[in-house]
C-alpha cells in the first residue's frame, strides 16, 4: 500500500507540473481546456481501476462516489477563483501559474486534513454526527443563497497577509514579491496564490467531510480530492464567464450535502448502499443542470422590458452608484 501511496503522490506531481508547464505558461483556448477536461476527468474515472487492482471491487465504487462528490462540489470553487482574479487584476498570462500553486498548496493541507480526519473519527465516534451537522448546516445555507457578496480584501487572510508582508499597488512580472523604495513587498500575484489556496482549505471544510459519509479509507479519500482538484485548472478555463448560467447549482449541491449529511447522523440505523450515492449524485447535478439549461433559454426568449425614464434635469450631477462586490454563489467561503 505504500508503493501505491508514493505512485500517486508522484503523479499528481507529475500533472501539476504538466499544467504549469505543458501549455507554455499561457492562458488555455477554450478548446484546449475542454479537451483536458474531458481528459482529467476520464482520467479520474479511470483511477477506479487502479483501485480495483490494488484492493477490491468495494473500494473502487467508493472512490467513484467520492470522486463525483468532490468533482460536484468543486464547481463552488471556480465561482472564488473567477471572483479573485477579478479583484486582484491577475493578467491572462498569470492566472495559470495561480491556479496551479494554489491548487497544489491545497493539495498538501487537503492531505493533513484528511489524516487528522481520519484519526478524529477513529478516535471518537461523535466525530461522525460533528461532521453530519456541519454538513447539514452547509447544505441548508447553501440552498439559501441569495446575493450574498464577498470582499476578499476584508477576509482574515487577507488581513493577515497585510500585517505579515505589505501589499504592492502593481505587478513585477511573475515575481511573489517586489521591492519598492528599497522595502519587501507582496506583489498581487502573491496575494492571489494565498487566497486561492486559503479559500480551498475552506471549502474542504464541507468536502473532507462528505466523502467520509462514503469512505473511512484515507487513500481513496486523498485520490477521490487529488483527482477533482487536478482537472480544476482546465475546467476553470473552460467556464470562465459562463459560470453565471448555473444557476441552481446551489440547489443541486445543497441536495448531494443534505445526502451525506444523513449518512452521518443516521451512521447507527442506516447503511445505504454505494449504488444508491451514486445515483443521488448524478440525479441532483442532472437535474440542477437542466433546471439552469431551461430557465436561461426562457429568460433569452423573454422580450426585454421598457426602457427606464430619463432622470429629470436638475442641473445637479448624479449620485455616485455604490461600489458592488463580485457575488459568490456559496455560504461556506465568507469564512476564509
Amino acid at each position: 500500500m505504500l508503493l501505491a501511496w508514493i505512485a500517486l503522490a508522484l503523479f499528481v506531481a507529475l500533472a501539476l507540473a504538466l499544467d504549469l508547464h505543458g501549455h507554455g505558461g499561457r492562458k488555455m483556448s477554450t478548446r484546449t481546456a475542454l479537451g483536458w477536461s474531458l481528459a482529467w476527468t476520464a482520467i479520474g474515472v479511470a483511477f477506479a481501476l487502479v483501485v480495483l487492482l490494488v484492493q477490491d471491487g468495494a473500494a473502487a465504487s467508493e472512490y467513484l462516489a467520492g470522486f463525483l462528490i468532490e468533482k460536484s462540489l468543486s464547481l463552488d470553487n471556480l465561482f472564488v477563483f473567477a471572483i479573485l482574479f477579478t479583484f486582484f487584476k491577475v493578467p491572462d498570462e498569470q492566472r495559470l501559474k495561480v491556479l496551479v500553486w494554489g491548487i497544489a498548496g491545497a493539495i498538501v493541507l487537503r492531505t493533513a486534513f484528511i489524516l487528522v480526519g481520519a484519526a478524529a473519527l477513529d478516535a471518537f465516534h461523535a466525530t461522525t454526527y460533528v461532521l453530519g451537522a456541519l454538513l447539514l448546516v452547509t447544505a441548508i445555507r447553501i440552498a439559501k443563497q441569495t446575493d450574498e457578496r464577498i470582499d476578499p480584501d476584508h477576509t482574515l487572510v487577507m488581513r493577515m497577509l497585510r500585517r505579515w508582508l505589505p501589499l504592492a499597488d502593481d505587478y513585477d512580472d511573475d515575481k511573489l514579491t517586489t521591492r519598492v523604495d528599497g522595502k519587501r513587498l507582496a506583489t498581487p500575484l502573491l496575494a492571489a496564490l494565498v487566497m486561492v489556496a486559503a479559500f480551498d482549505v475552506m471549502f474542504a471544510i464541507d468536502s473532507i467531510p462528505a466523502i467520509f459519509a462514503i469512505t473511512r479509507d484515507t487513500f481513496v479519500v486523498f485520490a477521490a480530492n487529488a483527482f477533482s482538484l487536478l482537472g480544476m485548472v482546465s475546467l476553470y478555463f473552460l467556464l470562465d464567464g459562463a459560470l453565471d448560467r448555473f444557476r441552481y447549482l446551489n440547489l443541486g449541491l445543497a441536495a448531494i450535502l443534505a445526502f451525506v449529511a444523513a449518512k452521518l447522523l443516521l451512521v447507527d440505523v442506516w447503511h445505504p448502499s454505494i449504488a444508491l450515492s451514486l445515483g443521488v449524485i448524478v440525479a441532483a447535478l442532472v437535474v440542477a443542470a437542466i433546471g439552469s439549461v431551461i430557465v436561461e433559454r426562457r429568460d433569452a426568449r423573454r422580450p426585454p422590458g421598457p426602457p427606464a425614464p430619463p432622470a429629470p434635469t436638475t442641473g445637479e450631477p448624479p449620485a455616485a452608484e455604490p461600489a458592488q462586490t463580485a457575488a459568490k454563489p456559496s455560504d461556506s467561503a465568507t469564512v476564509a
